[in-house]
């Protein structure tokens, strides 16, 4: 049966996968990729603590002996049973747990950065093989040519129209062109095992991709800073470690506050009553404070403090870098966007026209043929460095809109 499957499929009955799209990508690197999990434990492992630092101490029960002794008098001593409780003063627990609560939120903010960190290395990696898919259509239309020129060279030859050496150097541009066919072809094979991983399935049947490489992102500085300055994981987890900070202070403050230690319970008292009855079962209690007299939690405070003032210190440096980064990356973007246009609009027409008159001039006998595979060569290299500019404005482009979280997910976890 899976034979006969794989020969119907094979004789394309079998309907062909639809293209994957940016947000298909998307979608499955939010469900698969396995960074994200981890760090989404880490918040729930956050959460957890915040919970448990809101519990109330566990009481302690327990036996009680006294005057234990085989004197006759005291006949064995006293027997009983107690309990006690640490009653919690200051607000302590609810301090602790504001403490643990924005430790929550900045863990949180970590997972926002997490998933924004794999969305930006998948919409990279997807845009660079979609670049690459383009730069095998493009090779592959440039060897189409380099083959004809070849064709043309050798009918001329025939003929007498052109001799040896333009004939050689038009197969040697023609073998070029193949071999650049072929790397092109290894590295958009490359690219897309790259991007199946960042997806987290690198196990995914080769798809096409459908994407729109050259309608390029309009994006001013202006609005990039603004929206990160809003929006940035970076600054939210800042801001959560600056409300750490400022809980811790005021946890530390409470510190001082002592805490109750009540205890109480019954025990049978043997021992003979004036009027020649045992005592019997009788009552016991004691209530106790900490006196704040030699260790009133100043160091602690300080620390606290200082631990305010770096988380503080930390906020401001990140939004400077924030700041430097976008500007290297914009002008980058910004850059490689005017460079895109002006190949389209410019370059790529005057080339593809120069070539064309060229190979038109050559075939009539009134234009040498190193002029035309001069002309050739030039719009080949065109080409590629048109797909290259708008991979790089893509890339860019990614970067800015992705709150500048970049890098290696592997130093992210």
């Amino acid at each position: 049966m899976r034979g006969l499957l794989l020969l119907l499929c094979a004789a394309a009955l079998c309907p062909a996968q639809e293209p994957l799209t940016l947000a298909d990508a998307e979608a499955i690197t939010l469900e698969r990729h396995p960074s994200l999990r981890k760090v989404a434990a880490a918040v729930d492992a956050a959460e957890a603590r915040r919970k448990q630092a809101g519990r109330y101490p566990n009481p302690t029960i327990g036996a009680t002996g006294d005057e234990l002794s085989r004197v006759p008098e005291l006949r064995g001593g006293e027997f009983g049973a107690f309990i006690e409780q640490r009653i919690v003063t200051g607000g302590k627990l609810s301090l602790e747990q504001r403490v643990r609560e924005h430790e929550r939120s900045a863990a949180e903010a970590d997972l926002d950065a997490q998933r924004q960190r794999a969305l930006n290395h998948m919409r990279a990696l997807f845009y660079a093989a979609l670049a690459a898919g383009r730069l095998v259509e493009v090779q592959t239309r440039l060897a189409g040519v380099a083959r004809e020129a070849v064709t043309v060279t050798r009918q001329l030859a025939n003929v007498g129209q052109a001799d040896r050496p333009d004939l050689l150097q038009a197969e040697i541009e023609a073998q070029g062109a193949e071999m650049a066919l072929e790397q092109a072809r290894l590295e958009q094979e490359s690219l897309w095992r790259q991007l199946a991983a960042a997806m987290g399935d690198p196990a995914m049947a080769r798809r096409d991709l459908a994407g729109a490489l050259e309608e390029l992102p309009v994006l001013t500085h202006q609005d990039a800073i603004e929206r990160i300055l809003a929006e940035s994981p970076e600054l939210d987890h800042a801001a959560a470690e600056i409300a750490r900070a400022e809980a811790r202070v005021d946890r530390e403050r409470a510190q001082v506050v002592p805490d109750i230690k009540a205890e109480g319970g019954f025990r049978h008292n043997p021992a003979i009553f004036i009027r020649g009855q045992p005592i019997g079962r009788e009552a016991f209690f004691q209530v106790g404070v900490d006196l704040p007299l030699f260790n009133r939690n100043r160091a602690g405070i300080a620390a606290a403090k200082a631990e305010l003032e770096g988380a503080r210190a930390e906020a401001e440096w990140v939004k400077l870098s924030l700041h430097e980064r976008l500007a290297a990356v914009y002008a980058e973007f910004a850059s490689s966007a005017i460079l895109a246009k002006r190949y389209r609009e410019e370059m790529l027409p005057r080339a593809e026209e120069a070539y064309r008159l060229q190979m038109a001039g050559f075939q009539r006998m009134a234009a040498a043929y190193p002029q035309a595979l001069i002309a050739q060569r030039g719009w080949f290299e065109l080409q590629r460095d048109y797909v290259r500019a708008l991979n790089r404005v893509w890339q860019a482009a990614v970067v800015i809109e992705g709150m500048l979280l970049t890098g290696d997910l592997d130093d992210a976890m």
